[in-house]
């Protein structure tokens, strides 16, 4: 295991360890879970994760009190089909959900898929999501149908401030019926989550917090904004102040779980649904804003969103539970987002499916139980030539530090992530033998997954 932490911190680990084996009470009630969504952000744009400039001393708090994933993964490097994989711990690819789509509401997440959410309330938990869907607006498809009994929902997210002419955030719905809610979309989330908290502290619990945060359109609040004064990028400057209103409310959540007591009994996770859209810097001081261009940043990897490059897919992965996991813990085997199902799972002592499950119980990895990589290999697939050619432009496979990619109009390339983290170096030409093998994985793979369940051209127009 490639992992970095204190020897204190892993003797604390043993001893409650110990305590909790001796004891003769009455079994505790099952651990809340709760699983962090932001939209966007990139790899680097945590002070944690090396930032000078973007302010996130809450959500540092999270990486501090657990454990921070330097290889952590998502499915997809596109808002939908990477929230589709995380709900079902298996890869979206398996079930055809392929890309997003633009408008026709009827697509979504399979029905005849399960989510965390079914598992967990088949298991006496209550669901709550808030914020951002994003897998289907028709009845089948909404979160009050895949297993969360309450919600406070966006459709496809892209909403921060309220409509100047109703004050009011547009297109909110609670359960099956529209919605008016006022404030900014950040902070009005949080208000609902903490809410949801406050109306199950006494049992257990699974809450899917989506924020839209740092995804555009880029609007802040004004007193935030007004502390980035100094930033003379317009563009940055309000990146920087939509990631100080999240830090914020992130610290408001975990305040409200101290508040009640939970804090120890509640494993977070924290992640990106995706690598950061970053925009070009503004040209000058005086150019129109848009609020299209968003700023975040993926150092030291090369793409962004919707690239199969590191920059797409490789994102921010935090993961606490106080007294459970080691604090401080650095990990640096590659996981992905497929991993939270059957880590909370394991965690709630929830058995795990009797389908294909993609994702890996991480605990007794990050508990030193076991040893190894989680995974022999990661693959992904993703943006297919026009309907009816079945060519993938983009895809990747990693096994160990090698990675094989094709993305997009680049060449097929072979990098070792240890050595070149920036995938600069093509090494496909040297080593054909290596090259073969992880196709033949990927290809292994890609003979067990579904066709696009529509058709790439509404990827490309739905920016989400």
């Amino acid at each position: 295991m490639r992992a970095r932490t204190s020897v204190g911190s892993l003797l604390l680990i043993a001893l409650l360890a110990l305590a909790v084996a001796g004891c003769k009470s009455t079994p505790a009630r099952p651990p809340n879970a709760i699983c962090i969504v932001v939209d966007d952000l990139g790899y680097a744009d945590l002070g944690a994760q090396g930032s000078h400039d973007v302010v996130t001393p809450h959500i540092d708090a999270l990486a501090r009190d657990g454990v921070r994933f330097t290889a952590g993964y998502v499915t997809s490097p596109q808002c939908s089909p990477s929230r589709a994989g995380l709900l079902t711990g298996r890869y979206p690819n398996r079930y055809g959900f392929e890309y997003n789509f633009m408008g026709q509401w009827d697509k979504g997440l399979d029905p005849a898929e399960r989510t965390l959410a079914d598992l967990l309330g088949g298991a006496s938990y209550a669901t709550g999501m808030v914020g951002k869907w994003h897998l289907g607006k028709t009845e089948a498809l909404r979160p009050g149908s895949r297993g969360f009994a309450e919600t406070l929902w966006h459709p496809n997210g892209g909403v921060h401030l309220p409509d100047p002419a109703t004050g009011t955030l547009p297109g909110m719905f609670r359960g099956s019926e529209p919605a008016e809610v006022r404030g900014y979309s950040t902070d009005a989330f949080t208000d609902e989550a903490i809410a949801f908290i406050g109306r199950h502290r006494s049992e257990p619990f699974f809450l899917y917090l989506a924020y839209e945060a740092p995804h555009w359109p880029m609007e802040a609040k004004p007193e935030h904004l007004a502390r980035f004064a100094h930033v003379e990028d317009l563009h940055r400057r309000a990146f920087l102040a939509m990631m100080a209103s999240l830090d914020e409310n992130v610290g408001r959540l975990m305040q409200a779980l101290r508040d009640a007591g939970l804090e120890e009994h509640t494993l977070v996770a924290f992640l990106s649904d995706n690598g950061g859209a970053t925009g070009a810097p503004r040209p000058r001081p005086d150019a129109p804003f848009e609020h299209g261009v968003n700023t975040s940043r993926n150092a030291p990897f090369r793409g962004g969103k919707r690239d199969l490059l590191e920059g797409g897919i490789r994102i921010p992965f935090l993961l606490q539970w106080k007294g459970r996991l080691p604090a401080g813990l650095v990990y640096d085997e590659p996981v992905i987002s497929l991993d939270v199902l059957p880590t909370v799972l394991a965690a709630a002592s929830v058995a795990r499916p009797g389908w294909h499950v993609d994702g890996v119980d991480l605990l007794p990895f990050l508990r030193g139980e076991r040893s190894g990589p989680p995974h022999d290999a990661l693959f992904w697939r993703f943006d297919f030539l026009p309907t009816g050619v079945a060519t993938p432009r983009r895809w990747a496979v990693r096994a160990g530090d090698w990675k094989l990619v094709k993305n997009a109009r680049e060449p097929l390339a072979l990098y070792d992530l240890r050595d070149d983290p920036a995938e600069s170096r093509n090494l496909a030409d040297r080593d054909p033998e290596r090259v073969a093998a992880l196709r033949a994985q990927w290809q292994a793979w890609n003979a067990e997954m579904k066709p696009p369940a529509w058709p790439p051209g509404d990827a490309g127009a739905h920016a989400e």
